[in-house]
């Protein structure tokens, strides 16, 4: 089955044409980092008319770089949800109209189910795993025991991960997005130079808060105006990165001791950032635990990801109709419902 699918949860435009929910032959991305980064973050109008600008050439070269056309598509999956209202609709609406016009069915895909099988466009997953998936508007903690089969087991009371890094760069005066940058000057900086709080590390529960960490940052930047120069700057971003993964590899040790579980994906944006990548291999070195974490360009928003839960589903008669609407905010947990229907 050869399936169009479509992402345009926040500011990435995606489009993919994806063979058996495994095969990738065309994954298309248009950024618009360009477009936000004179406001230092994502403005969800102008996100939304970008999408509008750029979804149908994405969708053409998607095909054109697949050497298919629409006449050969067997099916379409959007981002129904979570993300931005408009940038959702606007995905969501051309998928409802390809369907339509080329009467074949559509279902809508959960972003955070897309990110959890990413890893399966590279590799095979036995389930049940545990997954961290930790994004610019999610940490969240998963026990995944098949499709639609979800367990919530911690995340994030306040800031994501990903949201803090981008924060915290704009303190220091970086450009946006600033997590890649503070994850480049931390290369050269020594983690252990200034000890940044660990939220919530000893708290005995598999939950996150980054906010705390956010504000310690700033206090110490007022208090050492100096730090967010030269050698200083390198340190710093260094240690802020070294609290961060450090409560994210704890949290994550925990739930997997708790599950019983051996097998751990690492998915989202973030997953690209080195210090988790290295502090997740250390602690499957340190466990005996198989780790599995996607190529980088797997972890952005991409399309490609929705057709591995996509092929699931339509292969099992599980589809969404045209009155599909998007859902801006969409608990990962309820999808055991569709699936039980």
């Amino acid at each position: 089955m050869r399936l169009l699918t479509i992402e345009s949860s926040c500011d990435e435009t995606s489009a993919a044409v994806v063979k058996d929910g495994v095969t990738v032959l065309s994954n298309v991305i248009a950024s618009q980092e360009a477009v936000h980064s004179l406001y230092g973050g994502v403005v969800p109008e102008l996100a939304s008319r970008k999408h509008l600008e750029v979804v149908t050439p994405v969708i053409e070269e998607a095909l054109f770089r697949s050497s298919h056309t629409l006449d050969s598509i067997e099916g379409v999956a959007v981002t129904q949800g979570p993300g931005l209202a408009g940038a959702l609709l606007v995905g969501i609406s051309v998928a409802k109209a390809l369907a339509y016009a080329r009467k074949i069915p559509l279902v809508g895909i959960h972003h955070i189910e897309g990110h959890l099988f990413a890893v399966f466009l590279e590799q095979t997953v036995q389930f049940p795993f545990v997954a961290l998936v930790v994004s610019g508007g999610h940490t969240h903690l998963y026990r995944v025991d098949g499709f639609g089969r979800y367990r919530t087991l911690g995340q994030t009371r306040d800031d994501a991960a990903g949201e803090a890094f981008d924060k915290v760069a704009k303190i220091l005066g970086l450009p946006y997005p600033g997590g890649a940058l503070i994850d480049k000057l931390a290369l050269g900086g020594d983690p252990c130079s200034i000890r940044f709080p660990r939220p919530l590390l000893h708290d005995g529960t598999n939950n996150f808060s980054f906010s705390g960490l956010k504000t310690a940052v700033m206090q110490f930047v007022r208090k050492n105006p100096l730090s967010v120069e030269g050698r200083a700057l390198h340190d710093l971003c260094a240690s802020f990165q070294a609290a961060v993964c450090e409560v994210l590899a704890e949290k994550t040790k925990a739930a997997l001791r708790d599950t019983g579980i051996d097998r751990l994906v690492v998915a989202g944006g973030v997953a690209c950032n080195s210090g988790l990548r290295s502090a997740m291999g250390k602690l499957a070195r340190e466990t005996g635990v198989k780790l599995f974490i996607p190529s980088p360009v797997l972890c952005t928003d991409n399309a490609a990801m929705l057709a591995v839960p996509a092929d699931y589903y339509l292969r099992n008669g599980i589809r969404s109709g045209l009155q599909l609407d998007a859902k801006t905010v969409w608990s990962l947990d309820s999808l055991a419902e569709r699936v039980q229907e």
